[in-house]
């Protein structure tokens, strides 16, 4: 089957790692930048994030009852920011040498500012998270959220809320997403589980709360 340059040149568009390339079609900004790290710096991210940080099992609020998840939580800032999703409220814990790195690793590489982050550490593919949108009342409005991804990789996907066209993408080892703009408001996003991947992945999501 015979393919035109105009198509060819959108395949490798939707792979290529340039950061000016737009994800959504629409109503919202995804940039993924690919690998930032190499794969042995990567694993070393990897391994002191297993072990420096403060991980705690997430809780959430359903009918009425806390519901304790097999997937553990970290919250960590520049003050102790009260972060509240699912009616469960954390407190931010002071940053550790590697947060404040990786950081100032992604501000440096995306001209953005952030205060605070939102770690996730998934077992295996079997652990994931359901559609949602990060709109709570603290978080910066149409702020950017900083995303970065260690240890396996897994398939992060879109819904558009109204004509719920979606769009994906396989989160790399190393690998830096930002969502910004509308995309929130227009957007929900989510991470399917899958029987597939038996190894655990850390995930990063650095943002700005605003007090």
């Amino acid at each position: 089957m015979d393919i035109s340059i105009k198509t060819l040149l959108y395949i490798m568009d939707l792979f290529n790692n340039d950061p000016l390339s737009n994800l959504l079609p629409c109503d919202g900004v995804v940039n993924y930048y690919g690998s930032i790290f190499n794969q042995e710096i990567a694993q070393q991210y990897y391994q002191q994030l297993l072990e420096n940080i403060k991980w705690e099992h997430d809780k959430a609020m359903m009918f009425g009852k806390v519901i304790v998840t097999k997937r553990k939580v970290a919250w960590y800032g520049d003050k102790p920011f009260d972060y509240t999703y699912s009616k469960i409220t954390k407190s931010a814990l002071p940053w550790t040498k590697e947060l404040l790195i990786l950081k100032k690793t992604i501000e440096q590489k995306t001209n953005e500012q952030f205060n605070s982050c939102l770690l996730n550490l998934y077992h295996s593919g079997e652990e994931g998270m359901a559609w949602h949108s990060d709109g709570e009342k603290n978080l910066k409005k149409n702020g950017a959220i900083g995303s970065l991804s260690f240890g396996a990789e897994r398939k992060f996907a879109f819904k558009h809320k109204i004509s719920k066209q979606k769009v994906s993408v396989l989160l790399e080892r190393g690998s830096l997403l930002i969502m910004k703009g509308a995309t929130q408001t227009n957007w929900l996003h989510r991470l399917p589980p899958t029987k597939k991947v038996k190894s655990p992945r850390i995930n990063l999501t650095f943002r700005t709360i605003v007090v």
